[in-house]
């Protein structure tokens, strides 16, 4: 208890300056990301092998898709042409 009246004793601080609150909250974000980054250390060949079959599948998934909705878009104009030709011929034999 003694301890505590002594005048040199710390005591805390009610008001902190908001800069110093942020300044601190960043030094600990950027020492727990160079942490982490240690800590992971170098990636295994596997995980590269992985990454790269990932990648590959991702560009070939895409063209895929770009070849479907071409496909479908090339479908949908046949079908329209198809209809309008048949509509045209129609109204020739409905309206002379």
């Amino acid at each position: 208890m003694a301890l505590f009246k002594k005048p040199y004793a710390y005591t805390r601080m009610d008001f902190e300056d908001p800069e110093e609150q942020k300044h601190r909250k960043a030094q600990f974000l950027i020492y727990k990301v160079l942490a982490q980054a240690d800590a992971r250390g170098r990636p295994s060949l596997l995980r590269v092998r992985l990454g790269r079959l990932k990648v590959k599948i991702g560009r070939r998934l895409k063209r895929s898709r770009k070849r479907m909705a071409l496909m479908i878009w090339k479908a949908r104009l046949a079908i329209y042409k198809l209809l309008m030709r048949q509509l045209k011929s129609l109204e020739a034999l409905v309206w002379p």
